[in-house]
């Protein structure tokens, strides 16, 4: 892993990241692909591929997700964080709702 990330990256999102790299490679591994027409598939360097499988941080979102639709996983980040799937954010937004909900008030010059 780079030097440079070591001090900012927590070790849980390093491990997550390392996991991901040993996932791909047994994806690539159960298709029977070599790295060589895995890479020339997802459009990326041999380099880049082995930096990915290490759970290098530095390794763009791009990459992960060329190699992803390459292995044949269509839209990985279309459903991510989906909106209507995205309970933190709705369980937030509820606790954001009024108590009461009262008419408001109308104009003195308005009938």
């Amino acid at each position: 892993m780079n030097n440079k990330y070591n001090s900012c990256i927590s070790p849980r999102i390093t491990r997550s990241l390392e996991k991901f790299g040993q996932d791909v490679d047994i994806a690539r591994k159960k298709r029977r692909l070599t790295i060589k027409s895995l890479c020339e598939r997802a459009g990326i360097s041999i380099p880049l591929y082995r930096r990915l499988v290490k759970g290098s941080p530095g390794t763009s979102i791009g990459a992960c997700a060329m190699i992803l639709f390459a292995l044949g996983i269509d839209t990985p980040f279309a459903s991510l964080l989906d909106s209507s799937a995205d309970h933190t954010g709705l369980l937030l937004e509820e606790s954001r709702l009024p108590k009461r909900v009262r008419n408001p008030i109308k104009n003195l010059g308005e009938l």
